[in-house]
């Protein structure tokens, strides 16, 4: 057997000004045919499972592009069209081939393709034919649409919410695909829209006992995988939303009959899934008053990178000030021009700097404050789930007025574990309030250190205002813009 392993992505945000260029996958890292051989991160380490996989049952591996940026807005054609064709050429190289597995994202959207992961299936099914088993492993916030389902053998998502299982998602997706092209199963997949647009914190009941009865279900009564694309809602392409997939063993209708009951399961608790939201200034005003011996988390969620915000906005600090809570951290504050300004200063150094806002409306306006450069740090890193990922330089930054503590880093990336600030030598419990420009990801590693973690809102490049997301491509309608979207069908 030989088995051929890739890996093309990025989540786009189709309502943020600025593009996803070759400079955004560059910085994530662009490696042609021997990403396994460095340390793992959040999308490569698929390859080295699978590698890992194959070479135990003694199969021939062939390793083609690792290229996947940052989330921002509409990537440039020409950088995906080069991408996407380098792994299709080197496909055509390594035929014959019998498994052809992808670490995509499954929300990647380019000028002239709302579907990029549907695209690059298509092409690679018409290079290996029907008969070679070719999968996909996706971030659960995607857009599973038809073009992808019907080029796939098996298409497999994240489970959970923060993103920690993405190795053991690579492992069931492998048995799916090898199953399939040794002829020991034959995967069919069926899509259920639940017509929901949202986010799901998977820890967090009732999504943490959901998510644990679809695993439950699988390797049993034929059902081979079970996956909720969450979907991606700041993309405005035709299949955007929640939807339910179920591959099963040879019965189309038994995986159609579970992805809707699941589906319609999911939709009766939709009201329950529901986070509540608090205004910058209300969360100001709340950790105004905090003093306890654990800080209060307040969840940026509206300026998270993973979601191709800038990660510079101002809003939560402005407010911060503005209702004097002190004691507060804040980070990571993707600021490039402030870092190289503190830089030049040097530790120790007091000065007058302009921090943040610098990406426009969704960015709020820049602060001007008086600060002390207390900590520089290069090449920096954070935890997230088995990976260790980068951060870029820091510095860490005193408003001694203000009693307001801001680590700018120079690579836009959200905040994912309290250990981000360790080379800095920044001990975030000592704070009344942490500050975390993230949506989620941040909680497995930040939610054991708070007191209490709120999610806060604002004006910022992915809002929560899910009703009101300006899709011009979807037509179905979809809650919570209605009510009952699936009102006038035989369907509740």
């Amino acid at each position: 057997m030989k088995v051929f392993i890739a890996c093309l992505g990025t989540e786009t945000n189709t309502f943020v000004p600025f593009p996803t260029g070759r400079r955004n996958f560059e910085s994530f890292g662009v490696r042609h045919g021997d990403v396994t051989k460095s340390p793992r991160n959040l999308f490569s380490a698929p390859l080295h499972v699978w590698r890992e996989r194959a070479e135990a049952r003694g199969w021939d591996v062939v390793e083609s592009l690792f290229a996947f940026a940052q989330p921002a807005g509409i990537t440039v054609r020409s950088v995906y069209e080069e991408y996407r064709d380098e792994i299709l050429s080197d496909l055509r190289q390594a035929m014959p081939v019998d498994v052809v597995l992808i670490s995509m994202h499954g929300a990647m959207v380019a000028d002239g393709y709302d579907d990029c992961e549907g695209d690059l299936l298509a092409r690679a099914r018409a290079i290996v034919g029907p008969n070679a088993a070719v999968g996909g492993e996706l971030d659960l916030h995607c857009h599973l649409t038809t073009a992808m389902i019907d080029n796939a053998t098996a298409l497999v998502t994240f489970k959970e919410y923060p993103h920690v299982d993405t190795a053991e998602r690579a492992g069931e997706l492998f048995a799916v695909c090898a199953d399939a092209a040794e002829g020991r199963t034959r995967p069919v997949m069926a899509l259920h829209d639940c017509r929901m647009v949202g986010m799901y914190r998977t820890p967090i009941q009732p999504m943490r006992g959901f998510v644990d009865r679809m695993t439950a279900l699988e390797g049993k009564d034929g059902i081979l995988s079970v996956s909720l694309g969450h979907g991606f809602p700041w993309g405005d392409v035709v299949e955007v939303g929640t939807q339910m997939l179920v591959i099963a063993d040879g019965d189309a209708a038994k995986a159609r009959a579970l992805a809707e009951k699941l589906g319609d399961e999911l939709f009766v608790m939709r009201d329950a899934t529901l986070v509540k939201y608090w205004t910058a200034a209300e969360a100001a005003n709340r950790g105004a008053t905090e003093d306890a011996a654990k800080p209060l988390v307040m969840a940026d969620t509206a300026d998270n990178a993973g979601g191709g915000s800038p990660s510079d906005s101002t809003f939560v600090m402005a407010e911060l000030i503005a209702r004097g809570t002190k004691g507060a951290l804040v980070g990571l504050v993707w600021d490039p021009i402030a870092f190289q300004i503190a830089e030049e200063a040097g530790e120790g150094a007091t000065l007058d700097m302009r921090i943040g806002g610098k990406c426009g409306p969704i960015s709020g306006d820049p602060l001007d404050l008086r600060v002390t450069v207390k900590k520089i740090a290069y090449d920096c890193r954070q935890t997230f789930g088995a990976n260790r990922e980068r951060t870029g330089d820091l510095v860490w930054l005193r408003d001694e007025a203000h009693d307001l503590d801001i680590v700018v880093n120079t690579l836009r990336t959200q905040l994912f574990h309290p250990d981000a600030y360790a080379p800095l030598g920044i001990d975030p419990t000592r704070f009344r309030v942490l500050v975390v420009k993230s949506s989620q990801h941040f909680y497995a590693g930040f939610a054991p250190i708070a007191r209490e973690v709120i999610y806060v809102t604002t004006k910022g490049g992915i809002e929560p205002d899910f009703a009101n997301i300006p899709f011009t491509k979807r037509t179905t309608p979809f809650w919570p813009k209605v009510d009952d979207p699936f009102a006038g069908t035989n369907r509740r």
